[in-house]
């Protein structure tokens, strides 16, 4: 069975800074790409960045430029760095893999999600 662990979530002020983690563990025979999405109430799960195992990210238009994805490929491990937080970045984000298990083949695991709150 594969898990994913987030953690880093919480309360933070307008304009302030957070950094995010998931942590993959299990039977992992490959993770291709890694990545975040986030819910906000009443609203659909939308991408916020993911990553591919060569370390190319790709961003949704309204975090470019304030967040930064990144990966530790030999620890299963995605991040997200999130500067100039705004009140329209609260939301639920959950992190998210395409992983390969033997007898399974390739599929997407989600984690449970971490709240982020940006208000003053």
């Amino acid at each position: 069975q594969v898990q994913l662990v987030e953690s880093g979530g919480g309360l933070v002020q307008p304009g302030g800074s957070l950094r995010l983690s998931c942590a993959a563990s299990g039977s992992i025979f490959s993770i291709n790409a890694m990545g975040w999405y986030r819910q906000a109430p009443g609203k659909e799960r939308v991408l916020v960045a993911d990553i591919t195992s060569g370390g190319s990210p790709n961003y949704g238009d309204s975090v470019k430029g304030r967040f930064t994805v990144s990966r530790d490929n030999a620890n299963h491990t995605v991040y997200l760095q999130m500067n100039s937080l705004k009140p329209e970045d609260t939301a639920v984000y959950y992190c998210t893999a395409h992983i390969f298990q033997f007898g399974r083949g390739w599929y997407d695991s989600w984690g449970q999600g971490t709240q982020v709150t940006v208000s003053s």
